[in-house]
């Protein structure tokens, strides 16, 4: 079983600022790391593997440094990595980003085939979880989202089951193999890397390529060029006036809170006994 991960390489959002004058984030202040759910995707793809063979395989889109996610997901248990990497990529929204990867993907497929893509639900940075679904849709195949655990795999069948989360509650499908999965943290739990591992992901240099060493590629679906997408402005959330943070316990805290609502009440409180 060929299992295809796509993965990105974040800004650790807890730590990231926005750039006031250009309306997008300032990347350099803080570290870059693995998407968490795409960590999530590729213990899943390595899960799978144990079961029913094959290999599983990461494909990343960015710039050089990129290659330190892709090791990471090596160090998760991935055989090997891919990483197009070109300065005709740069500016790409989601749409730009899924042909990108379609492409790649298209030629991986020629040469290896593969059987499932998964992609995490989506990326911390951007929070759209549109690119999966997007390259779903180029690839032909049907994308099941949300999902937070793999049923059943029948390869013969070329089948698999997947319970998905929807809005009230959780939905089980089954789909046609090949598929691709965005997946959730609940699907599992990431596990500490073995020694073997991090010794290999230490040594590992992915494969890199360009937009040269790809098939039948349209330039102007790439980067800027083919980002309908414009970002009008951008701004961290501001913090609501009078806000406080309330100290100790739960105990504590619940306490304070009560407090606080009946003074809260007693400001509404009109004459007559009728109340706001």
């Amino acid at each position: 079983m060929n299992i295809l991960v796509c993965i990105k390489q974040v800004p650790d959002t807890k730590i990231i600022k926005v750039n006031p004058k250009t309306n997008t984030l300032d990347r350099s202040s803080a570290p870059a790391i693995l998407n968490p759910y795409d960590a999530h995707a590729v213990e899943e793809a390595v899960r799978l593997r144990k079961v029913h063979g094959g290999k599983v395989t990461v494909l990343s889109m960015g710039p050089p440094q990129a290659r330190e996610a892709i090791k990471k997901c090596v160090e998760i248990g991935a055989d090997e990595g891919y990483l197009i990497s070109d300065r005709r990529f740069a500016g790409a929204d989601t749409l730009a980003t899924s042909y990108a990867l379609f492409k790649a993907i298209d030629k991986m497929m020629k040469e290896d085939g593969v059987d499932l893509v998964l992609c995490g639900k989506h990326a911390i940075d951007g929070d759209t979880g549109q690119v999966g679904p997007g390259i779903a849709r180029r690839m032909g195949i049907p994308p099941l989202t949300n999902c937070i655990k793999v049923e059943e795999v029948d390869l013969k069948g070329k089948t698999m089951k997947v319970r998905r989360k929807i809005e009230n509650g959780y939905e089980l499908i089954q789909s046609t193999l090949p598929c691709l999965l965005t997946v959730e943290k609940e699907i599992n739990q990431v596990a500490y890397s073995p020694l073997p591992n991090m010794l290999r992901a230490a040594r590992y240099n992915p494969i890199v390529w360009t937009v040269d060493d790809l098939d039948d590629v349209d330039i102007k679906q790439l980067g800027l060029k083919g980002s309908p997408t414009i970002v009008g402005k951008m701004w961290p959330p501001a913090k609501s006036e009078g806000a406080q943070m309330i100290e100790g316990d739960v105990k504590k805290q619940a306490t304070e809170i009560v407090t606080m609502l009946l003074q809260k009440r007693e400001l509404f409180e009109v004459k007559g006994g009728e109340q706001a």
